[in-house]
């Protein structure tokens, strides 16, 4: 939901869009919203296919990694194949994606600016998201070395780290008001975040008015981390 919305709302604002997914309904829904947006379909845990795809789609100014997997099991359940599900796409996937136009941006001499979405589980301990909370957390630090190695070809890279998000998903996974009560009544603004709230966040920070910001994680969380 929060990728679908971005990718709309920065075509709504005239930027050429290329929307990746693996999933081709999404990308097809996708398409008859806004039919301006360009698309590929492809998993990015595979780093040839991506290689070629977004090398061939490019050069970009601006860049949102936002796909994820969330693989939730109790720390003594945890299999290799989540874990290794979770390290592909929360945290390699962006790696190279973010490589890839990287490279692009400063072959071409732009400015360019990168924003990798994360999540309030990447500076708060959860129940059952011992991988997903660890990919978070390296995702946060990935995006502070690249802030301070593509400095000083003028891109900047920031997190976006939002608590539960009321995308279509976030309703149906957080419907149970005995669930939602426990985290909601550690968020002093009493409520979860909407999906604009998120979109609005990685808009300001791909936008000249954050042109001093780098490095930075904007938490999107209505007060969860410090309650």
């Amino acid at each position: 939901g929060i990728g679908c919305a971005v990718a709309v709302a920065l075509s709504r604002a005239g930027a050429r869009v290329t929307a990746l997914s693996r999933t081709a309904e999404d990308l097809e829904s996708l398409t008859r919203e806004c039919p301006g947006i360009e698309t590929l379909c492809l998993d990015l845990a595979d780093w040839d296919a991506v290689e070629v795809a977004v090398g061939a789609a490019g050069p970009f100014e601006l860049l949102v990694n936002n796909a994820a997997v969330a693989e939730l099991q109790p720390f003594l359940e945890v299999t290799r194949s989540a874990l290794q599900r979770s390290l592909d796409v929360n945290f390699g996937a962006v790696l190279h994606v973010s490589q890839i136009v990287a490279r692009q941006m400063i072959a071409q001499g732009v400015p360019g600016a990168i924003v990798n979405v994360s999540s309030q589980a990447s500076q708060r301990a959860l129940r059952d998201h011992a991988v997903y909370c660890s990919t978070k957390s390296a995702l946060d630090m990935l995006s502070k070395v690249m802030a301070m190695e593509l400095g000083p070809h003028k891109i900047r890279v920031n997190t976006v780290n939002p608590t539960v998000v009321m995308t279509d998903m976030g309703r149906i996974n957080w419907s149970d008001p005995q669930k939602s009560a426990a985290m909601m009544n550690r968020i002093p603004l009493g409520k979860f975040a909407e999906v604009d709230d998120v979109v609005n966040s990685v808009l300001f920070l791909l936008s000249d008015k954050s042109a001093m910001t780098t490095g930075s994680s904007l938490i999107v969380d209505g007060g969860f981390l410090v309650s």
